[in-house]
């Protein structure tokens, strides 16, 4: 029996009407959460993302604005820009598009920004506070997985959850999370012995290694829980046809053919849609609810800083 489609756009609509709701209820004490965005260079993924955040904020209520620097941007230039926006008090939240260009200093330009602003939740200090379980600012594609599976229902406490990726924007948050709603966490990587072996010991599997179809059937126990996080591109029809499975071929190779590449994640969908009880499609899965998320980051951000300042 196939896997029941955990369905990302289903709960990032959820997730925006109720960010818009509460965003017209501020509307009306005069209050407009805003947004900054910004873009470093011209690398085009990064330029799509920014528009598709732009976007939904408009559709949100929310006030935006967009800064592209150019790609020999130094850090200093780039620092000069985030200490202006922290001081802004119409600006709540600030969001430095990643991958910054090789000579900019990322670490130091991401522990820059004001962590009351912080809506990417990488700053030392919102890293610092989930680690603690204190209220913080939380990367919003882990945030986003705990909506899914409280939407879907599904239990958290007392599962085993496996996590494969230790990156610092999915993998160890996510980890986080898991372990402060009563999941037993383990994290692997590419060094973990018997990876799959490991794996089918989860009960709720999040795959966010970066690696195209890596995870198949083998690494998943009967009926769990698999959220697939990569964001990859199968490129031949080969790749489609080792993929995919038969009722979605069609489909993707019309895909492959009119682009040139067609989406996939870390999971192979043809090995293990029979094994899992639950899996998150690419796309339509994890990518929704991650700019969903950091409409209500932004929001928890407006909140949180008025809320402060009226102590």
């Amino acid at each position: 029996m196939a896997a029941e489609i955990l369905n990302g756009v289903e709960v990032a609509e959820h997730i925006k009407q109720g960010v818009a709701a509460r965003v017209k209820e501020l509307a009306e004490r005069g209050i407009k959460p805003g947004l900054a965005v910004v873009l470093v260079g011209d690398n085009p993924a990064s330029k799509v993302y920014v528009g598709s955040k732009v976007k939904t904020c408009e559709a949100l209520g929310l006030y935006s604005e967009k800064y592209e620097l150019p790609p020999d941007t130094t850090t200093e230039r780039l620092l000069s820009v985030i200490q202006d926006l922290n001081q802004r008090d119409e600006i709540d939240g600030i969001l430095v598009q990643a991958p910054l260009p090789s000579q900019i200093d990322s670490k130091l330009i991401f522990d820059s920004v004001d962590p009351a602003k912080d809506v990417d939740g990488f700053h030392t200090t919102n890293v610092g506070r989930l680690v603690r379980n204190e209220d913080a600012l939380v990367p919003c594609t882990p945030a986003g997985i705990i909506e899914l599976l409280d939407y879907y229902k599904i239990p958290i406490s007392g599962a085993n959850a496996v996590v494969i990726g230790r990156s610092d924007i999915v993998g160890k948050p996510m980890a986080m999370l898991m372990l402060h709603r009563n999941a037993t966490v383990t994290i692997c990587h590419s060094k973990t012995r018997d990876l799959p072996g490991v794996a089918r010991q989860a009960d709720i599997l999040i795959a966010a290694i970066g690696r195209t179809a890596m995870v198949t059937g083998d690494f998943v126990r009967e009926g769990a829980v698999v959220v697939d996080v990569g964001m990859n591109n199968a490129t031949t029809t080969e790749e489609v046809e080792r993929i995919f499975p038969e009722a979605e071929r069609v489909k993707r190779l019309e895909v492959l053919s009119k682009r040139g590449s067609t989406l996939v994640g870390d999971v192979e969908p043809r090995t293990v849609i029979d094994k899992a009880g639950w899996l998150t499609p690419v796309p339509g899965g994890v990518g929704p609810l991650t700019i969903a998320m950091l409409m209500k980051n932004t929001l928890r951000a407006a909140e949180k800083r008025r809320e402060e300042k009226r102590v």
